[in-house]
Order: C-alpha cells, then structure tokens, then sequence
C-alpha cells in the first residue's frame, strides 16, 4: 500500500561536539527502528555532533574572546564533510534497512574551501544513497556566531511512496518563500528539524500543516547537563550558568487539516513511530491548495536561485 507511510521521530540526544559517538548512537537509533518497520526516519537539526548551546551561556558574543574561539575550533573538528564518505555507514543503513533519513548535520563544506560550517539536512533515499544536501539559508541570532550561511540549492523534493517529502531547518519554516519554493515542487510531507523544545514545535507544525493541507513532521533533539562529555573545552564555564534542560524534545506530527496525528512529545528519548495515510493529502486540497487551483500565479510568482554558490569558479 504506497498511501501507508510509516515514519520514525528519532528524538535523541547527541554525545555533543563527540562526531564518532554521535554517528554510532545514530546507527543503533536506524537499527531500532528498522525493528519497528520504519520507512522514513528523521533526526533533529544539528545532531550530529550538536547544537551550539555554549554561544548563549560563554558570552558569546564577545570579541576575540579565547574561549569561544577553541570551543568553536572543536566545533569544527566534529563537523561532517560529506565528501569524504563520513555519511557512508548511515547509508548503508538506509540501504540495508530499505528507510529513507532525514539527518540534521554540522557540515564543513569542502566546496566552501572546509573551514566554515553549515547547519545542513541531509536527504537520504531508502538505496542508500543522498540526494539533496541543504544548508540553512539564514542561522538564527546567536547561531550566526558560528553557523555560515547556506544556498537555494537543497531546495529539493524527493518521492517516496506516494508522498513528496522536503525539509528546512528550524527558524527557515517560518520563512514563506522557501516554503512556497516545497510547496510548488509538489511537496506534500514537509519535514521540519529544530534543535529541541516545544516552543517553536507547538504552533508553527500545525500552522504549516493548515496552510500547506500536508503531513509536517517536527523532529526536535533532547539535550540536557549531564549530555555533556567530560572532556568539552570549557565544559565549566558553559555549565556555570547552563540550565539542567537545555531541549526538552517536542517532536510531533499534524495532518492535512492542522490537527495533531501525535501531539508534541517531551522529555522522552527513543524513536517515535506514526502510520500515515496519504489519501488525507488529497481530502484537504479538494478545498484549498496553495499553488494548485487556490493560486494565482499570473499575478504573484516565485523566483528560487539553487546554484550551489561558490567564491571561486576554477576553468582547467
């Protein structure tokens, strides 16, 4: 039955700024629910390693400050080049387990020259293989102290089953053009990935999911003190005035109506898995279809750019 999707909220904590602890606790997470006959699972932003929560509690903001700069230079170390196959055992995941992903990474972008990092979402198709790399079009407030800004060029849908799916990244939902961008190229199972709290998960899911008549699924990480490792940089000074629940989760699934399919999950680690119907897509659009027969395109019209941008263009 290609209408029935069954999907996995994969609502873990990272072992933060630990790249090679956080891909296992990644892996055995896929394996899990591969038991539960997961077709489609999908990780919070910036899991892998993690989410920049020392900006809020170091200062900084502050110039040239010794602290945040090797707190950032580990940040760096631990990030993701996709070129280089660090992705290759999720892939082999998904092939083996026949189940697409959804991946939030720190992404040192070799294409970008390697030294600056890009909170991206990484598509991964149930062959194993990745079809879309987006980068975050606009870091929120403080995560522009580390984060650099991305490209149109993940702006992509990808079939599965009878669903189209696409992702942005957490405050990039709020966005409307690139949302219309997913929304034009027929998506109908919009994915959005936050760093963790029902806070930004409890209105904007069922808002998206009102205003597109799609399936949205939130997917939020869990961090808390004792996430830590022992050996961070500086893991005093961010625990000094750190709270003891710096994400308290929040994933949860709307339908085509806006309604809650589950509603915002907090405080639990593990996979969340949820049946979906694809035949509800199509019900809500017989009303209101925001650019099928409820648009109007000769007079407001969409111009997306999704060159992957480049300093440098090299001619050999």
């Amino acid at each position: 039955m290609n209408n029935i999707l069954k999907v996995g909220l994969a609502q873990i904590s990272p072992v933060w700024l630990d790249k090679e602890a956080t891909l296992k606790k990644i892996e055995h997470t896929i394996v899990a629910a591969a038991e539960q006959k997961t077709e489609l699972l999908v990780f919070g932003e910036a899991l892998l390693p993690g989410y920049p929560f020392w900006l809020a509690h170091t200062n900084g903001a502050s110039w040239d400050l010794k602290v945040n700069k090797e707190i950032h230079a580990h940040y760096v170390r631990n990030s993701i080049q996709v070129e280089a196959g660090e992705l290759n055992s999720i892939c082999t995941l998904a092939k083996t387990h026949k189940m697409a992903i959804y991946l939030g990474i720190m992404e040192r972008a070799k294409d970008r020259g390697g030294h600056s990092i890009y909170c991206s979402l990484v598509y991964i198709n149930e062959k194993g293989d990745i079809k879309s790399v987006h980068r975050k079009l606009q870091p929120t407030y403080d995560e522009r102290l580390t984060w650099a800004p991305g490209d149109g060029n993940g702006l992509q849908v990808h079939p599965l089953k009878d669903f189209t799916v696409g992702g942005l990244n957490c405050w990039e939902n709020w966005m409307p053009l690139p949302r219309a961008a997913l929304y034009g190229l027929g998506e109908n199972l919009h994915i959005a990935v936050w760093p963790g709290s029902d806070y930004n998960t409890k209105d904007i899911t069922r808002f998206i999911a009102r205003e597109s008549r799609s399936y949205v699924i939130s997917v939020s990480s869990l961090m808390r003190k004792e996430d830590f490792p022992k050996n961070t940089p500086h893991l005093n000074k961010i625990l000094e005035n750190a709270p003891d629940v710096l994400a308290n989760g929040g994933s949860c699934i709307a339908g085509p109506d806006g309604e809650w399919v589950v509603a915002p999950i907090l405080h639990k680690e593990g996979v969340i898995c949820q049946k979906i119907d694809f035949n509800r897509v199509y019900e809500e659009r017989q009303n209101f279809d925001p650019v099928g027969h409820y648009s109007r395109p000769d007079v407001t019209n969409l111009q997306v750019n999704r060159e992957r941008q480049s300093t440098v263009t090299f001619k050999d």
